[in-house]
């Protein structure tokens, strides 16, 4: 073979032609090849060119024999849309992947071993073809162009007469030439397509790769030929400016080097084991012994030999692939270098593992995509796991430490995830590598709402701070069987209460139940801790101490029983498995079984502690009920409820009273053993707790009405009245007659006013829960006295709730806002039972002036800054003030949240929300996000009336900024105010977001709104005065990149309208109308420019306006069928009236209306005509494809090959 290729001087010209569709039902490939065999008689090649149309089409069927013959044994169907598709090509047998690859690569290798040349170029084609190329492949003899020639030919360029791109590169003993339409850059190849067919390609390919090194190791690896040329080829095309070639090459190279590597390391053990022998034999004597030290020195030096063939093999594809492509403009093809690397180094270590190639992993370290810097990190997480790997690493891990620390605050999740193991890895493995300082930064990750970050931090604070691993030999003193578990129990609430996070307890146990999860359930050894004394020996837990460890137990207990993460942190819930559920089932029972009987103690050494009884209250709503009865344990059920009595008594703390009442409510259930037991008990606190109340307040109405009411007496009151508001928020209290006990007080209260505020309030809230367990109580067949009745008795608490809006005490005023707004709230949603006509009597909307009342409440009490005194304060009496201060941000956040939600759910109108919105820049950062939830959900079910309610808020302002300057003057645009609407603008438009077609309607009718707002007071007089609110324009030009281009060339035709006759420019006066003009024609090639610097207006003629067919009055337009659309398709061009000099620069939008004609319509909200005229706008049709931007396709040539900060 070799032979026939030298008798040539010219070079031999192979041609190798093929076209590869998508593989659908037409898959097919057409390999012509003109190999040596086939022109051996010489007569068809003349200068590399045929010279008759005969001799091309023999060569070409002697070609096609070839193929059939070579690829015949690796015949593979497949069906494809009910038809047979044969694979011929490795290409088709890889992507289809059907056969065994060992078997496909076997057939390779034996056509290679048959004729090399043949397989050679079936193996140049399969590499093609996996780039997607769809051209032809032209291969040169190397034989006697000189070198310098040679490197002169190696180009890439771009023939602009026949479009097609051309590459020229060595692939030795050949120059490839590949020849591909500019339109194969449109980023679509087999790597990184999708779909069902090609999901698998990229797995089939580097598997084709590895299995044909690994069976080619013990022969034809080593000819000087196959690699050569294999190596020649990648790197060629891995230095294309295509994407396609690049990608795949780069990949290829780098799976080839991955599996040389392995070849080394097979090589390397053989040389070692052969070395071995050898020394074994030359111990030995005799003349057999020298035959075999003959034939052991043969193999040793044929290890050599194939050593040093494969080092340079893997020297050739890492300097001339690796290094150009590791920082290649594609983040994919730097992920795939730098996860080889990675697999590299852990492979085989003594080559790799070394500063030189350490340092690329290191430097991709600061890669400004996630993709790359995960496989930085999975690659480092391979070689620090592995201690004897690790002293190897110090420079790296003094260098690059620091960047590694800081990447949990990566902005991408999963790189932050990894990040927190490999710390993990590196705490273990490299001896204080993590200072102190390192240690607690990356322990307060364990608060981070990213529960798989939080893990990974809990990970590294149990192993790092709080496992006794090696502690076992070393008990504390007077730890008994808990020593262990307490002396870990004490480590955490060191931390939790070091860490300044109390609230935040939750969060830390959820992120160490994975790895502590067995600690964290030993409720034994923590209530022992707390019911131990100081006299029983060992250190007795401080106050701080004890609190910390209550809040752990309630915390564990709820994540045992609830088996989800707490608020905030991943899913509300998460479905659990079989075994996760029989897990949960056991650990509730076992709470069960253990607090029935350890609760009541607990309940009873801290029953004068607010704080630590209300968390200890909450552990009875995750008890199994059951097990009181099954368990035969109603006497502990007794010393539970005879605890929670004497709280009830003893306190008086809003948390501690609910935490009661709630532990009532869930025994009290009437489907358990214990209901009756429960339901005595509770009915005699509450006889107990209504007679203390009848006779504080019978002694309150005979000492002369209440005016001579002392501290004592208003304190007892206040705390028997938050008792009996506590219980009854869970307990129906009607029998006990409270409404017109409350009643009574709270009309004692409108007309003099002197009852204190800590009586108003507890009062307030019991007359409110009482109308609601009666308005619950309504069902269908309630008589109409009783409807009319509750109707008369929630006017009447409607009265009172509004007249204490003007209470003179502030908190009062709040609570009454607060009560208003739920009470209006359930009364517009209630179904009574489906009882229609108990809907019609109790339904409660408010009047015009209730909503004026509240909006006015919302203005004065959440957005009217307080004044603040400077003040020379102390450290301690700062605290304080900053406390102060978030709990009032708090009450204003929640009378804001309030007020939005009757604005969401209808119950007041949704203008209303102008008001709200104004405040959206000045107060983002404290009511932000409740003021973009509620823009968002009126959205939702009401795009247009939240358009106009938008609009509406910033014509407002610009009224109220006209009103403040001078009218001689103007507005004046470059004001802070006026500065401030557009920003607001600015910010409206970001909430519609990236989907035009979602909203489109919504911000037409922003724009239609706004222009009749501009050009209010012009029609009078013709339209050639300046109007007053022209500026306004300059607003609404914020939503014009929000609008399709068929509905800006549709807006500007409307703006048009108001603009009949040219008006001469004078000075600035017109500028917003030119801007916003331009901003409607930003992408209309040069058309802005044009009009933008253009010293008139050019006239707008009638005949033009009567073109548009359409309405669009009523916020909506019908559908047009394709045909309407198209039969209008002369108007289309005239839709948008622009001066004749922009005439040449509008071909390409011609075109685009030309094919928009062939589309839907477009769906445009109506109202878009001004009210003096009776013209009709026609729209425009549109497509769904046509809502994107319509940019030319830029061929996919990427700059390679930027400099690497080192």
């Amino acid at each position: 073979m070799e032979q026939a290729f030298a008798c040539f001087v010219e070079p031999l010209l192979l041609q190798v032609h093929f076209a590869w569709r998508k593989l659908t039902k037409e898959n097919a490939v057409h390999d012509e090849t003109a190999p040596e065999s086939a022109v051996q008689n010489g007569s068809c090649v003349r200068n590399g060119n045929l010279k008759i149309t005969r001799e091309k089409r023999k060569v070409r069927e002697q070609c096609e024999n070839i193929r059939r013959k070579s690829s015949g044994s690796r015949r593979v169907s497949q069906p494809q849309n009910g038809e047979v598709v044969e694979a011929v090509t490795l290409f088709e047998v890889v992507s289809m992947g059907k056969r065994a690859m060992q078997s496909v690569v076997d057939d390779w290798v034996e056509a290679y071993k048959q004729d090399r040349n043949v397989a050679l170029l079936d193996l140049i084609n399969f590499f093609i073809q996996c780039s997607g190329c769809q051209g032809m492949v032209t291969a040169e003899m190397f034989q006697s162009l000189h070198k310098k020639d040679v490197m002169q030919k190696m180009t890439e360029t771009f023939d602009e007469e026949t479009g097609l791109q051309y590459k020229k590169f060595m692939a030795y003993p050949w120059i490839l030439t590949v020849t591909w339409p500019v339109d194969m850059d449109n980023e679509d190849y087999p790597l990184i397509r999708t779909g069902p067919y090609w999901k698998k390609f990229k797995a089939n390919f580097c598997e084709f790769i590895a299995v044909l090194v690994q069976q080619c190791q013990c022969s034809i690896l080593y000819d000087s030929y196959l690699m050569d040329t294999i190596i020649s080829l990648l790197t060629g095309l891995a230095d294309s400016m295509v994407r396609a070639f690049r990608h795949t090459s780069t990949l290829a190279a780098m799976k080839l080097l991955t599996a040389v590597v392995s070849v080394h390391l097979n090589l390397d053990v053989s040389k070692h084991n052969a070395q071995r022998l050898y020394e074994v034999e030359k111990r030995r004597s005799g003349k057999k012994t020298d035959y075999r030290l003959d034939q052991l020195e043969r193999k040793r030096k044929e290890y050599e030999q194939k050593l040093l063939e494969i080092q340079n093999m893997m020297n050739a594809v890492f300097k001339g692939t690796f290094l150009n492509r590791y920082r290649d403009v594609i983040p994919e093809i730097r992920a795939t270098c730098i996860e080889e690397i990675g697999s590299w180094i852990k492979t085989y270590p003594d080559a790799f593992l070394n500063d030189s190639y350490l340092k690329y992993i290191g430097w991709m370290l600061y890669d400004k995509q996630a993709e790359v810097r995960l496989k930085c990190l999975l690659g480092l997480q391979g070689i620090y796991s592995r201690k004897e790997l690790v002293s190897r690493m110090d420079l790296f891990t003094s260098r690059f430490k620091d960047r590694i620390v800081s990447m949990p605050l990566d902005k991408d999740h999963e790189v932050a995830v990894q990040a927190m193991k490999l710390l993990m890895l590196m705490s273990q493995n490299c001896e204080d590598v993590l200072s102190a300082e390192d240690c607690e930064t990356l322990y307060q990750f364990v608060y981070t709402t990213h529960r798989p970050l939080a893990v990974a931090a809990g990970e590294f604070l149990y192993k790092r701070l709080l496992s006794h691993e090696g502690d076992e030999e070393v008990q504390p003193k007077g730890g008994g069987k808990f020593g262990a578990s307490t002396d870990q129990l004490k480590r955490l609430i060191r931390f939790f209460l070091e860490s300044e996070l109390h609230k935040h307890v939750a969060y830390l146990i959820d992120s160490l139940w994975d790895w502590a999860g067995n600690f964290l359930k030993d409720w034994e050894c923590m209530t022992t801790l707390l019911l131990k004394n100081a006299e029983e020996g060992g250190e007795a837990l401080s106050d701080a101490h004890e609190s910390a460890l209550i809040e752990i137990i309630l915390a564990t207990v709820r994540e045992a029983a609830e088996g989800h993460p707490p608020v905030g942190r991943g899913a509300a819930k998460k479905f659990l498995s079989v075994k996760e559920k029989k897990i949960q089932l056991e650990d509730c029972t076992k709470i069960t079984e253990h607090f029935i009987m350890v609760l009541p103690q607990l309940l009873a050494k801290y029953s004068t502690d607010a704080q630590k009884v209300a968390n200890l209250l909450q552990i009875p709503q995750y008890y199994d009920l059951d097990v009181y009865s099954t368990g035969h344990l109603e006497k502990h059920l007794d010393d539970l409820l005879r605890e929670v009595k004497d709280i009830v008594d003893k306190h008086s703390d809003v948390s501690v009273l609910e935490a009661s009442s709630r532990t009532y409510y869930i025994l009290c259930s009437e489907e358990i053993a214990i209901y009756s037991q429960v339901d005595h008990a509770r009915t005699q606190l509450i006889d107990e707790l209504m007679r203390e109340l009848n006779q504080l307040l019978d002694g309150f109405w005979q000492k002369e009405e209440g005016f001579c009411m002392d501290a004592g007496e208003i304190s007892r009151m206040h705390s028997a009245l938050r008792r009996v508001a506590a219980f009854h928020n869970a307990h129906d209290l009607t029998k006990w007659n409270l409404y017109d006990k409350t009643l009574r007080l709270l009309v004692f209260e409108m007309e003099r006013r002197h009852l204190p505020v800590l009586v108003i309030l507890p009062t307030l809230q019991c007359m409110y829960f009482s109308l609601l367990w009666q308005l619950a109580a309504v069902s269908e067949n309630s008589p109409k006295e009783t409807l009319f009745s509750l109707r008369r008795e929630l006017r009447r608490f409607s009265q009172i709730c509004m007249s204490f809006l003007h209470h003179k005490e502030k908190d009062v005023r709040e609570q009454a806002f607060m009560i208003l707004c739920d009470w209006l709230l359930i009364l517009s949603h209630q179904d009574s039972n489906s009882n229609e006509e108990a809907v019609g009597l109790l339904d409660c909307l408010p009047s015009t002036s209730l909503q004026e009342k509240l909006l006015l409440f919302i203005q004065e009490h959440v957005f009217m800054e307080e004044e603040e005194e400077s003040k020379d304060l102390t450290e301690q009496e700062e605290r304080q003030d900053e406390s102060c201060k978030l709990d009032d941000l708090h009450k204003k956040r929640s009378l804001l949240a309030a007020y939005c939600k009757l604005i969401v759910y209808n119950v007041v109108e949704m203008t209303a929300a102008a008001e709200i919105y104004k405040y959206y820049v000045k107060t983002y950062n404290d009511f932000g996000d409740i003021i973009k939830e509620t823009l968002s959900k009126t959205r939702h079910s009401n795009k247009i009336q939240s358009a106009k309610t938008l609009i509406l808020c910033l014509q407002q302002l610009f009224q109220t900024h006209a009103e403040s300057q001078d009218s001689s003057s103007g507005v004046d645009f470059s004001s802070a105010s006026f500065t401030n609407m557009k920003e607001l603008a600015r910010r409206f438009s970001l909430t519609f977001g990236w989907d035009q077609m979602k909203f489109r309607e919504s911000v037409a009718m922003i724009h239609k709104e706004g222009i009749e707002f501009a050009f209010q007071g012009a029609a009078g007089v013709g339209g050639k005065c300046l109007p007053p609110n022209l500026g306004f324009l300059l607003i609404i030009s914020e939503f014009s990149n929000k609008l399709l281009k068929p509905d800006k060339r549709l807006v500007y035709a409307y703006l048009q309208r108001f603009v009949a006759e040219p008006l001469p420019c004078r000075g600035d006066e017109w500028q917003p109308l030119i801007c916003y003009r331009n901003s409607l024609l930003a992408n209309e090639d040069d058309e802005s420019s044009v009009l933008g610097g253009s010293g008139e207006w050019s006239p707008v003629g009638t005949s033009k306006m009567s073109s548009f067919k359409r309405k669009l009055s009523n916020g909506s337009l019908p559908e047009t069928s394709q045909t309407e659309a198209a039969s209008r398709a002369p108007d289309l061009q005239r839709a948008s009236p622009v001066v004749s000099a922009a005439g040449k620069g509008r071909k390409r939008l011609k075109s685009r209306e030309v094919h928009l004609q062939q589309h839907l319509p477009f769906l445009c909200p109506g109202g878009l005509r001004r009210r003096c005229c009776k013209d009709e706008i026609k729209t425009e049709a549109v497509s769904e494809e046509g809502q994107a931007e319509d940019t030319t396709e830029d061929v996919d040539v990427d700059v390679v090959g930027a400099d690497q900060d080192s």
